[in-house]
């Protein structure tokens, strides 16, 4: 973790020493880096990339997943807190995330569970390492949550 948070003029917040690229707008970085949060996720979900390689984003997609909300215990991809993501070619994953409040204190615990779901695991991890660019535009709503979030904050007692 980075003792220091920088926010660019995007709006973007970067962590780990990053220097944000740019702000999420509609799943997409707007300087194009990083593909949209709604690409499909691939049959091998979980499994490490390969020796050298970069990994998929429906890996990382489905691998946040494992990421829960401590608040709302709803995992942050359902949520439609992931705007976006990139995989460099040493890779290391860019995630830019927003926060259903801007004021929310928990962000260091949502980036130790990305930490641990993405660079973990059998063969070391799908990613090398993690960077979570903390975005506020467009500002996260209940529009941006998933059927199957919808379907979890209703068994929960939402009425959404």
């Amino acid at each position: 973790m980075s003792d220091e948070n920088m926010t660019s003029e995007t709006g973007a917040v970067a962590t780990d020493g990053a220097v944000a690229g740019g702000a999420a707008v509609n799943g997409a970085v707007a300087d194009g880096a990083a593909a949209g949060a709604g690409a499909s996720a691939s049959a091998g979900a979980g499994a490490a990339a390969p020796a050298g390689g970069k990994a998929a984003i429906g890996d990382i997609e489905e691998a946040m997943k494992d990421v829960v909300d401590p608040e709302l215990g709803i995992n942050v991809v359902d949520l439609g807190l992931v705007y976006g993501v990139h995989v460099d070619d040493d890779n290391i994953a860019t995630l830019d995330m927003t926060l259903t409040s801007a004021a929310c204190p928990l962000t260091d615990v949502i980036e130790d569970q990305a930490r641990q779901a993405l660079t973990t695991g059998p063969g070391g991890g799908l990613v090398n390492d993690i960077r979570i660019n903390w975005v506020w535009l467009p500002p996260w709503g209940p529009d941006k949550i998933t059927d199957e979030g919808r379907d979890q904050l209703r068994s929960l007692g939402f009425n959404v």
